[in-house]
């Protein structure tokens, strides 16, 4: 389904909204708070990816690398957290854990922190505005292309020999993307940069450097055909059962499939069922009703050649 980035924010506000103002003694102005910060900080948002300065700024001195604010010491007295594309509000109910949070953010270049005098999340918390003022936006809300393509590279080469393998853009998208995300889009970055973060993040994995191309996620598929691979499976290990053994092998289109089966709750209605090809080259799983002759089943995982073998 299409990234559709102005229902998506709106979503987004209206959850944060109730979030923000739900505990106020008045709701209304804890909504304006909400607002103005929009309109400074951008877009309320779930993740932010991998590369933003809010995370990479106060990561760089550290030896772990960090996908969200708890993993940096800088932010650790952070609680009642909402993000948006520039920063983050934070609502922590202690006065000197707003302040410790303050100072540490303000002794990191590129980024500020203050404190709000107006309520948010509880009228008895001490909410604080982090924000990354280098970080510029375009007119339709995302980070400026040339800012945003710059700091993924950076991020992509910050240490490339230490790698065993390259993710695929599927494996990672929500990395690079931040979330919410659609194919190659979020509220973080527009079409265009996405699409050109995707031929970056190929041009390097195809060159060899950060070794082994490593295939897991299948999401470059249809759901209508990552249904039918599963469904495939799951009805052929369901039929090559024996109705005793836990674990079996089966031939299908030409590859050894692996299985797990077993009765659930050993009352035959419902089979738990793992098949997998090779070392992991291709994973399904789910459960299987007898009654119904239906199975359910998870995200397969594996290489899409293989997989695209039992469409």
């Amino acid at each position: 389904m299409e990234f559709r980035a102005p229902s998506v924010a709106t979503e987004q506000t209206a959850r944060a909204a109730k979030y923000l103002t739900k505990n106020l003694e008045d709701p209304n102005a804890g909504r304006a708070v909400l607002d103005t910060l929009i309109n400074e900080l951008g877009n309320v948002v779930e993740n932010f990816p991998d590369w933003h300065p809010i995370l990479t700024i106060p990561a760089k001195d550290s030896t772990k690398e960090a996908c969200s604010l708890n993993g940096l010491d800088a932010y650790k007295t952070i609680d009642h957290t909402v993000m948006f594309v520039r920063g983050f509000v934070t609502c922590p109910y202690s006065e000197d854990k707003a302040d410790r949070l303050v100072e540490a953010v303000e002794q990191l270049e590129g980024l500020r922190a203050y404190r709000l005098h107006q309520p948010l999340y509880a009228d008895s918390a001490y909410p604080v505005v982090v924000e990354a003022y280098i970080v510029q936006l375009e007119a339709d809300g995302t980070i400026r292309s040339r800012d945003a393509l710059i700091w993924f590279s950076q991020h992509l080469l910050n240490d490339p020999s230490n790698s065993e393998v390259a993710e695929t853009w599927w494996n990672i998208r929500s990395l690079i993307l931040g979330h919410p995300h659609g194919s190659r889009s979020s509220l973080f970055v527009n079409q265009h940069s996405g699409a050109h973060m995707r031929k970056i993040l190929e041009a390097f994995n195809n060159s060899g450097m950060f070794g082994p191309i490593k295939e897991s996620s299948l999401e470059m598929l249809s759901k209508k055909k990552r249904d039918t691979i599963c469904e495939a499976l799951i009805r052929a290990a369901v039929s090559s059962w024996d109705k005793h053994s836990e674990k079996f092998d089966f031939e299908l289109r030409g590859e050894t499939c692996k299985v797990n089966i077993r009765d659930t709750w050993g009352d035959g209605q419902e089979l738990s069922v793992q098949v997998v090809i090779g070392d992991h080259d291709l994973y399904v799983s789910g459960f299987f009703y007898l009654r119904e002759d239906r199975p359910t089943y998870t995200e397969p995982l594996g290489k899409r050649a293989l997989a695209e073998k039992f469409l």
